[in-house]
């Protein structure tokens, strides 16, 4: 895997022809990875991926990320092994604890951070093809379980995702990717980094074994202020949520509220109206394709291993994609 690799991620609310021709559009440009996200209450992620796998030859597949509170540690593996058998060029499986699940009627374990320990470790045992069973703390299965369909030709590699010091910690001793999602502030990636390295020294592993991938809401255009309102639009709907997890910025408690307020009212150009520029470029990459380039640059400058760009893309999607693939992309692998 190259230090600097670029993907690009879909929203799971398509319909299946729209599924295809975005697969065939992706597939046109020099994409490393096509990711679609799992929230609730959209598609969740292995339908879709498995509708776009055909049309994509050479960027691997996955969902960044599935949760064991909506989907079994089996059936991970299960449909991990199916999509593999579609995606020419490989797969990868997402972890994270999941976002907004109370509100759809999903209940989390009171231990979810094992919950995602067993849940790798189960993947990992199954997709081998081992028996003999599993005995975890939250998960087990019998001795005489094996998986019964064709398994992958090589190891699945296992991203989680996360902003937390523990879940960064787990992954520094079980996955090869840690991907923080809504952000696209350089000045988080060494911290991440620091609370990977944990783990890492604690498996033995080799300091920077796992990757730090950002991903973000995208919106590009040729119009660049166009892009950058749009952006600000969306950024005001999810600061709420993310802000108290970077412990880079200080944001204005106060500010918070008041964002928070705007969208409750479904006043979205007054929530945007609070946001600054550089308030959103730290959790958004939108404006024209040197705007792009010039941020991605930066978190590739901090450390990152990969960036993720993110739905909706453009104010076209399609456009967007273009744009990315035709401009960002070579311009970014010409470093």
């Amino acid at each position: 895997m190259t230090s600097r690799q670029i993907s690009i991620a879909f929203q799971t609310d398509k319909s299946p022809a729209q599924y295809v021709a975005l697969a065939q559009l992706v597939d046109q440009y020099d994409f490393d990875a096509v990711s679609v996200y799992c929230d609730a209450p959209f598609h969740p992620s292995y339908g879709p991926l498995l509708l776009m796998a055909p049309h994509i030859r050479r960027a691997r597949l996955g969902p960044a990320a599935v949760s064991p509170a909506r989907i079994a540690p089996i059936d991970m593996a299960a449909e991990t092994a199916l999509l593999a058998q579609m995606a020419s060029g490989g797969v990868y499986l997402g972890i994270a604890r999941g976002a907004w699940l109370n509100d759809h009627g999903i209940h989390e374990s009171d231990r979810p951070i094992q919950a995602i320990r067993e849940s790798i470790e189960i993947v990992h045992h199954l997709l081998s093809g081992a028996t003999g069973g599993y005995d975890g703390q939250l998960y087990q299965i019998a001795p005489h379980v094996r998986a019964p369909y064709p398994l992958p030709a090589k190891p699945i590699p296992v991203l989680i995702g996360t902003w937390g010091r523990r879940l960064c910690a787990l992954a520094g001793e079980l996955a090869d990717e840690v991907k923080i999602g809504g952000t696209a502030n350089p000045d988080i990636v060494p911290v991440i980094q620091r609370y990977i390295a944990v783990g890492e020294q604690k498996a033995g592993r080799q300091p920077g074994t796992v990757g730090v991938v950002t991903g973000a809401v995208t919106v590009i255009d040729e119009d660049r202020q166009q892009a950058r309102e749009m952006a600000r639009r969306a950024v005001s709907l999810y600061l709420p949520v993310v802000a108290s997890l970077d412990p880079t910025l200080q944001i204005d408690p106060e500010l918070i509220q008041r964002v928070q307020q705007r969208v409750n009212a479904h006043d979205e150009a007054g929530a945007a109206r609070l946001i600054s520029d550089d308030l959103m470029e730290r959790f958004a990459m939108s404006g024209n394709a040197a705007d792009i380039i010039r941020q991605s640059e930066a978190l590739f400058a901090a450390g990152a291993s990969r960036i993720e760009f993110g739905t909706p893309h453009g104010i076209q999607p399609e456009t967007g994609i273009r744009i990315l693939g035709q401009q960002v992309i070579p311009a970014l692998r010409n470093h």
